[in-house]
């Protein structure tokens, strides 16, 4: 006797009461590479024995917590469809405001220089790259894993105005100078309970924590910029929530005027920036 093969009802009523039902149901169209919209109408169709065997390994693995991004391998940020990996952080909404707050000092029609330090898949420079064609970006990171991957982002987009280099924070830049500088350096404190939890435990622990008070990257950082700015160019960095007036300090001792701090959507410290 022929098994009856499974309709999308069945396998997603399943999957719903193992983990979130917004994730069963994101895991399932991209198994089957349907949109949202296409899931009402087809709620009684037949999975395929090789589908449903992939939903179904797709579903303990974000059952012992595996992030959704990793499991599809990409996530949206901005405008663009990025591919991520475990080599790289997964790009988050709350970044986005880092973009906004520099795009405001880069101007639309300039051949100005910027440097994305720590840069992951790519987000944030290729994020600014697409919506700044004139602008030249060097994108820095540690990982060469990460590097690939962003390479690849930008061959996805079709982004071309963005060269990328290996080597810690301004290291790969010496002797170079800026108009912006912007990073999403690690800011979490290394002890942080939070990075055994959720899906900073698959993260790549380089790119979230860095000292005792998680300052680590960003002091280095605002030591080191003034000498890659030029004057009047502008340094943004994000970072966590009850970081704002520690950030602040550090930009100022190291010289930066203007000094400020943006607060996010839900109105927590998220970026704080200074010009040299």
């Amino acid at each position: 006797m022929t098994a009856t093969a499974p309709t999308v009802a069945s396998l997603l009523t399943q999957a719903r009461t193992r983990i979130d039902p917004v994730d069963a149901d994101y895991l399932l169209l991209h198994v089957l590479h349907q949109s949202r919209s296409w899931l009402f109408a087809h709620a009684d169709d037949g999975v395929s024995a090789a589908d449903a065997a992939h939903f179904e390994a797709l579903v303990q693995r974000r059952g012992i917590g595996e992030p959704v991004a990793y499991l599809t391998g990409s996530r949206g940020f901005w405008t663009l469809d990025l591919a991520v990996s475990p080599a790289t952080l997964i790009p988050r909404p709350e970044t986005e405001l880092l973009v906004e707050q520099a795009l405001l000092r880069i101007p639309n029609d300039a051949a100005v220089r910027v440097a994305d330090l720590g840069t992951g898949s790519g987000a944030i420079a290729l994020a600014l790259a697409k919506e700044r064609p004139q602008a030249q970006l060097v994108a820095t990171d540690a990982s060469a894993d990460a590097l690939d991957v962003a390479r690849g982002n930008a061959q996805r987009n079709a982004i071309g105005n963005v060269e990328f280099r290996q080597g810690d924070w301004l290291a790969p830049v010496l002797g170079e100078r800026f108009d912006v500088i912007v990073s999403n350096p690690p800011y979490i404190a290394e002890h942080d309970p939070h990075l055994d939890a959720g899906d900073l435990r698959f993260e790549p622990l380089l790119a979230l924590a860095c000292g005792v008070d998680g300052l680590d990257a960003i002091r280095m950082i605002a030591v080191a910029a003034p000498a890659h700015l030029r004057a009047g160019g502008w340094l943004l960095l994000e970072h966590g929530l009850d970081q704002g007036p520690a950030v602040r300090t550090l930009l100022r001792d190291a010289g930066f005027y203007g000094v400020k701090t943006v607060r996010d959507l839900e109105s927590r410290d998220r970026v704080t920036l200074g010009q040299r």
